[in-house]
């Protein structure tokens, strides 16, 4: 169960990182009007995230994703507090209810933190 759920978790954040690669314009809104650069951030949380994601498939740096992923998912909290201060919605983009925005805040968002945070200690190997 612990080798499903590190596997789901490194495809998680491939296709997370790859994601802000393929369809960028889906989270340049979501990046606060205070940050500048928000194409290089786009892009930045995406390396991050594909790089962290390896991270994780190697028992000795496995720890050293984990952690960093727990810190992007930080890192990530003014977004969506961004987005929900802007009500939920960018015209064209990304509209959900504000039910569903405080859903992945307060919900979604520590439960991914606390996936990753499981592995912290997982010395699983692939190779064998």
């Amino acid at each position: 169960m612990k080798k499903y759920s590190l596997t789901t978790l490194i495809g998680f954040y491939l296709l997370a990182g790859f994601n802000h690669f393929i369809i960028p314009d889906f989270y340049i809104p979501l990046i606060p009007d205070y940050l500048p650069m928000p194409k290089a951030i786009n892009y930045l949380s995406g390396a991050a995230e594909i790089f962290l994601a390896l991270l994780l498939v190697y028992p000795k740096s496995r720890r050293s994703g984990v952690y960093g992923i727990v810190l992007l998912l930080f890192l990530f909290i003014p977004s969506h507090i961004y987005f929900i201060s802007e009500g939920n919605c960018f015209e064209g983009y990304f509209c959900v209810s504000a039910f569903i925005s405080w859903f992945r805040l307060i919900i979604i968002h520590p439960i991914l933190m606390l996936w990753a945070w499981s592995h912290r200690n997982n010395f699983i190997s692939f190779f064998n």
